[in-house]
Formats: C-alpha cells, structure tokens, sequence
C-alpha cells in the first residue's frame, strides 16, 4: 500500500485516481499520520451488493419451517445416499 503526503496527494490526485482504479490502495498522510485512505470502489459496492443478498436471504428464509422434521434426522438421512 502506497502512503502519499497530503500536499502531495492534492498536487498529484488524477494520478492517483488512476492508480486507484487498477486496484491500488493509497494511505493519505499529515505529518507522517495515516487521516484517509482512498480505496476502488468496486470493492465497497461488492460489499453492499453482498449485504444486499444476505438480507434478502434472511427476508426470504423467515417463516420456512421443516415440516416437523429435525436437522438431525435430515442429516441422518442425507448420510445414508
């Protein structure tokens, strides 16, 4: 991961906008101290995309009932095929 002083990263920002967007991280620092990172996006939207499913599994599984069977005796029998 590259660490680019803020003066720097003002003067220089197209640049690491491209760098960002092949996949880079870049550390944003003052006075030697991390304060942002600048990351491509498509990770955090891969992130919300997979938030977005998990929810709509949640939404999708509730009231789904096995039919008074138990997880133990589906396994059972899942074990004996």
């Amino acid at each position: 991961m590259r660490k680019v002083g803020a003066f720097q990263a003002k003067a220089h920002f197209s640049e690491l906008l491209n760098k960002v967007e092949a996949g880079e991280k870049i550390t944003i620092t003052r006075h030697g101290e991390p304060v942002a990172m600048i990351v491509p996006a498509h990770g955090a939207v891969q992130r919300e995309n997979v938030e977005l499913r998990l929810r709509e599994i949640r939404r999708i599984r509730k009231g789904v009932r096995l039919g008074g069977l138990s997880v133990k005796a589906l396994i059972a029998a899942g074990r004996k095929h």
